[in-house]
């Protein structure tokens, strides 16, 4: 263990706590101890200080043992001629200096100087729900700040799934703009989560970042925290609530989540500039997550001790990385960091002229930036994909019937069908809409597009950077082919992409891919769990929570919303031996509740004995175990009779004296939890919803954004459950927040509910 280190780690650290000790003192006196101190939207309060000493954190005054118990942590600032291992006492200075940033950042939101102001800022995706027709403008003139649960649970499944493969904690400045902007294009390529802090003489690779017009947010996966050191607390935060959230650990339990960190989030810190004492103590807080640091300068390495699973500290000064120009540099640079943490990446080869990644999935192209779109208000765009013999596909043909958008002016419109023929051996029909919503995803990913909805409501957005690059309607079927034969290799031998804008055949193909549609409604309809003898597991999740297992079923898809039943199928044909594997269903040991052999003897064993039975149909007795990435939270409200429906997207306040995030805590970490569930939203729908509990009749609250979302969806339901007006019997968050205001809603609505025979 170095000295030099261990030095100026314990250094930074002492400095720090004296610091947070001043600002908490100075908080107390002017604004007293009852002050009420938090980050937005968050159940975690402050996630660090929660994580590791099981502390909630609600006003000034219970900083005061926070601050205490670091400074205990802290020790005398080693003798030069004294030599000692050092790595404890570096790794208790590492803590101590976690514990004081978030104390210092917590008064700081209590004086509203978080998240930081920085004018003509533009944030892409801020901590509030957002949609299409609102650009995603949010936030403008700040920085990020914490990461709230919203976003942390949306890209749950990104998380577990391998699309997001880790994140990286970016702190300093790097030696010039293009270096910086090379670095978080590497990473975006490779999908890595990327959060950036701090300053070298105040100058931020944030500010490097806003100077290129490189788009920075939630939807870019590129997030600025702050442009001090200090706000790589946040990062850390986000990995203890990783911990909390998909874990299924408990605050407190601190060993237990810096190894679930060590082993499940793979993190590492990449300091760019000078290295001072405060970026050394927060490199040492890193290490005991066991996230290695690397430096583009010159400072003693620390090899292998097994706190991280390969090197702790990495120098690999920038000038000295082989290769032709900075650039190349750079790139070697993000390999390094790669490496060291054992990250597994999968990195898609697709011929564009713009960078490609599903770090660009969720960009938004606002107006003042779009040079065409296809869809929305003003045309019509359709997406439709069919099976055929293989001898009628030629492989990589990619045909662009009618003009391109060259003669339309800019922020103007057209219409356009994607038509995609595949064909293969293991092929099957019924694969067909499964692979036809993976073009959301596909095209999604080139930098500069923008892709919503799909069938005929597809709506895609080229910007003006993508169309200056040279992206154009080919580039389309380019994508799909490399993504198609990528992703589906194992059930997809040949792909044919025609792109149409004349209006003759365009108009021609919509009438034929409807037919289709309808054609597919009526077959998946027909599609119900009493019609097959096999459901399927799902265990992407158990990467993150060990002991949880999905059940998916024809009328119930998994709680994250990302894969149905034909997901599913389609999984296991591509790979026999991967996370969705068939379950027989056997003896049915009780129709009315979904309980079967096969679920019940799968439900032992993939939560490694933990649950025993598995109820498909009640949220009362046995209900299916959660993750934490799922769409809505399910929970009875005893009072009424029924239960209540919560969306992620939903920040207020419930009837049940809960917030979403708070909800959460209950609901995941694979937890079988009576009387609480995690669904994905399209569950709500299905005529199994907690049907053995009285089904869609049982719901007395719901989101209202849930309501807006899927209103026709819901009418639907409410026309099949004999009560068309139902949906407006249903409560949300603008007409009530307490059982008591429910009560009197539901009394005032004569919501069926209340007729109903008691659920427990």
């Amino acid at each position: 263990m170095s000295r030099y280190i261990a030095t100026r780690a314990m250094r930074g650290a002492n400095a720090l706590v004296t610091e947070a000790e001043l600002m908490l003192s100075r908080a107390l006196k002017e604004k007293g101890a009852d002050t009420p101190v938090s980050f937005p939207n968050t159940a975690y309060y402050l996630p660090t200080i929660l994580g590791m000493t099981g502390k909630t954190i609600e006003k000034l005054g219970d900083l005061q043992p926070i601050i205490k118990y670091a400074r205990d942590l802290l020790h005398p600032i080693p003798a030069f001629s004294k030599w000692t291992p050092y790595l404890g006492e570096t790794l208790d200075s590492g803590m101590a200096t976690l514990l004081a940033a978030e104390t210092i950042e917590a008064v700081r939101f209590a004086y509203g100087l978080q998240p930081e102001p920085m004018p003509g800022f533009k944030l892409s995706g801020g901590t509030s729900f957002t949609s299409p027709e609102n650009e995603g403008e949010n936030l403008d003139g700040h920085l990020n700040g914490p990461i709230d649960d919203i976003q942390l649970r949306s890209w749950g499944i990104q998380l577990v799934d391998g699309r997001m493969p880790g994140f990286a904690a970016i702190v300093g400045c790097a030696k010039s703009n293009a270096v910086a902007v090379k670095i978080v294009r590497e990473l975006q390529r490779r999908n890595i989560l990327t959060f950036l802090c701090g300053n070298v003489n105040g100058r931020s690779i944030i500010h490097q970042l806003q100077e290129e017009g490189v788009e920075l947010g939630y939807n870019t996966f590129t997030v600025p925290f702050g442009t001090d050191t200090i706000s790589a607390i946040y990062a850390l935060g986000f990995a203890t609530r990783s911990a909390l959230t998909f874990g299924g650990l408990k605050p407190g339990m601190s060993r237990e989540i810096l190894l679930y960190n060590k082993e499940r989030v793979f993190a590492f810190v990449l300091a760019l500039g000078e290295v001072d004492d405060l970026k050394y103590a927060a490199a040492a807080g890193a290490i005991n997550f066991g996230f290695p640091v690397i430096a583009d300068t010159v400072i003693p390495e620390i090899l292998p001790t097994g706190v991280t699973t390969y090197e702790h500290v990495v120098s690999m000064p920038f000038n000295a990385i082989e290769g032709k120009d900075d650039l190349e540099r750079a790139e070697q640079l993000v390999q390094k960091c790669i490496e060291v943490r054992g990250v597994k990446v999968k990195v898609s080869n697709v011929d564009v002229p713009v960078p490609y990644g599903s770090a660009f999935e969720g960009e938004v192209v606002r107006k003042t930036d779009l040079r065409v779109e296809f869809g929305g208000k003003h045309s019509r765009a359709f997406e439709f994909l069919q099976m055929a013999k293989l001898d009628e596909v030629t492989d990589g043909k990619i045909d662009v019937v009618g003009s391109d958008f060259s003669s339309i002016p800019p922020q103007g419109s057209m219409d356009m069908g994607i038509i995609i023929k595949v064909a293969g051996r293991q092929m099957q029909q019924d694969f067909e809409p499964v692979l036809e919503r993976q073009v959301h995803y596909f095209v999604n990913g080139a930098s500069g597009i923008q892709h919503v909805g799909q069938r005929d409501i597809a709506w895609i957005r080229i910007s003006n950077a993508a169309a200056d690059k040279g992206f154009s309607l080919e580039s389309f079927g380019k994508i799909l082919h490399a993504r198609f034969h990528e992703d589906f290799g194992a059930i997809v031998d040949k792909v044919q992409v025609t792109i149409i804008t004349e209006p003759t055949l365009h108009a021609e193909w919509l009438e034929k891919a409807r037919v289709a549609y309808d054609f597919r409604n009526k077959r998946l309809a027909d599609l119900t769990d009493n019609k097959v003898d096999e459901f399927y597991s799902c265990t992407l999740c158990q990467s993150f929570a060990p002991n949880h297992v999905c059940v998916v079923s024809p009328e119930r898809l998994g709680l994250c919303g990302a894969y149905n039943w034909l997901d599913c199928k389609a999984s296991f044909s591509i790979n026999p031996t991967g996370p969705n594997q068939p379950i027989k269903l056997g003896k049915q040991l009780d129709d009315r509740k979904g309980y079967w052999q096969g679920t019940n003897d799968y439900a032992n064993i993939g939560s490694h004995g933990v649950v025993q039975e598995v109820s498909m149909y009640s949220i009362m007795e046995n209900p299916m175990t959660a993750c934490g990435c799922f769409e809505c939270i399910v929970m009875l409200i005893p009072e009424a009779n029924g239960v209540m429906v919560v969306s992620r997207e939903d920040t207020s306040m419930t009837p049940a004296g809960m917030t979403f995030s708070t909800l959460a805590g209950v609901a995941g970490g694979g937890m079988q939890t009576p009387g609480v569930m995690g669904v994905g939203k399209f569950y709500l729908i299905s005529p199994k919803f907690i049907s053995a509990d009285g089904g869609f009749k049982r719901v007395v609250w719901m989101s209202s954004v849930l309501k807006q979302t899927m209103q026709d969806e819901f009418k639907a339901v409410c026309e099949r459950e004999g009560d068309p007006d139902l949906l407006d019997r249903i409560a949300d968050e603008r007409n009530v927040t307490t059982v008591e205001d429910l009560l009197a809603w539901l009394e005032a609505h004569n919501h069926p509910a209340m007729a109903m025979e008691p659920m427990f």
